[in-house]
């Protein structure tokens, strides 16, 4: 039988509620990475770290760009 689980706090902790007897051996296989591991650069990053240090650094847009965004993205320029 197979049991699915994951690691928290460094103990494996099943993710169904089977209960397995005291002193039973066990073998662990890692599935796959976690996708926060697979999605770090090479310096641990995640893009939404990289992107976070240009938050705020934009300058003369309208006030009320984050609501109506889609209007002056998309519409025609001639309006």
């Amino acid at each position: 039988m197979v049991y699915r689980g994951h690691v928290e706090k460094g103990i494996v902790v099943l993710d169904d509620s089977a209960v397995l007897p005291d002193g039973l051996e066990v073998r662990i296989e890692p599935v796959a990475a976690t996708e926060q591991s697979s999605a770090l650069d090479e310096d641990g990053l995640t893009l939404g770290q990289k992107l976070l240090k240009h938050a705020g650094k934009s300058v003369g847009l309208p006030a009320d760009l984050a609501v109506n965004h889609d209007h002056y993205t998309h519409s025609s320029r001639e309006n």
